[in-house]
This record gives structure tokens, sequence and C-alpha cells, in this order.
């Protein structure tokens, strides 16, 4: 049986030689011929995890308090409440990915739902309609859920 110095060092030996092989291996760089379309939706879906949120229109009740979280795994969760019909929350949960245009973001839902579009602005994000257009009419600006900071106090959802 080995003493608990022992086991110690080989613990240490163990780390100083993973840590010296993970030093050696080689970084390469983009090759020039790479695609700058992709690299700018690259750069550009780095900056978009963190947690929106906003109250969206509603056609029969106060609004939809709504809330999605956009996680560095590319996977999101979005929580939905109908205020003033129900104390129900829906929970949403799927991948994100960017769009076939520029600064446009799909949530895909793990459910056979339909993936909704949102246009990308700085801390916001801009809810699309299904042909991926900004809605127009007078609540248009009633589509946008807002970047909470880390430091926020989050808005506060029903029943868990």
């Amino acid at each position: 049986m080995q003493t608990s110095k022992s086991k110690l060092k080989t613990r240490l030996v163990l780390f100083v030689v993973m840590a010296a092989s993970s030093a050696l291996n080689p970084v390469f760089a983009e090759t020039a011929g790479a695609d700058h379309k992709d690299a700018h939706h690259e750069h550009k879906s780095q900056d978009w995890p963190g947690i929106y949120n906003g109250l969206t229109p509603c056609a029969d009740c106060i609004g939809v308090k709504t809330t999605l979280a956009l996680n560095k795994s590319g996977s999101y969760l979005l929580m939905t409440q109908f205020l003033g019909k129900s104390e129900r929350e829906f929970v949403e949960k799927g991948k994100f990915a960017p769009g076939e245009k520029a600064n446009i973001l799909v949530l895909t839902p793990k459910t056979g739902s339909t993936s909704q579009q949102y246009l990308v602005e700085k801390d916001a994000l801009i809810q699309l309609d299904s042909n991926g257009n900004r809605v127009a009419g007078k609540l248009a600006d009633r589509y946008i859920l807002r970047r909470t900071s880390v430091t926020d106090t989050p808005p506060e959802h029903s029943g868990h």
C-alpha cells in the first residue's frame, strides 16, 4: 500500500508529464484561404452566450415573460410565461447556431417545434417573424430581449 507522500509524488509526476505534453502540441494558424463569412459568424457567435430577458407581446394575455439563456456549448434554455393567463412556465431546450444571413441566430428546439430566429444586436436579441423579417407595427420594439449582466438580479419566474 502506497503512503500518502508516495501517492502525492505519483500525482505530481503525472501532472507534470501531462502539462509538458500539452505544451508541446503545435498550434496551427488559420489558412489565408479560409472562408471569411464563416470566420465572421464564428467570431460573432462567441459573443452570443448570456442571459436575455424581455416581455414580448401576446394576443390574449398581458405579455409573454421571456428568459433565454444561451450557453457557450451552443445549447439554449428558453423559459416563457403567459402573464395574466397562466402561472405555468414553459421550458424549451435546444441548440443555437448562426443563420444564413449575417447577425442572425437560429434556435432549434430538441422537440419537433419550429425554429426561431433572432437578429443579434449589441447586448440584445430581436425576435424575427416566421419568414426571418423584423416584426413591423406599433409593437415592433417589444420583440426585444436584452442581455442581463451577471451582476443583475435575474427576473423571478414562478414555480420550479
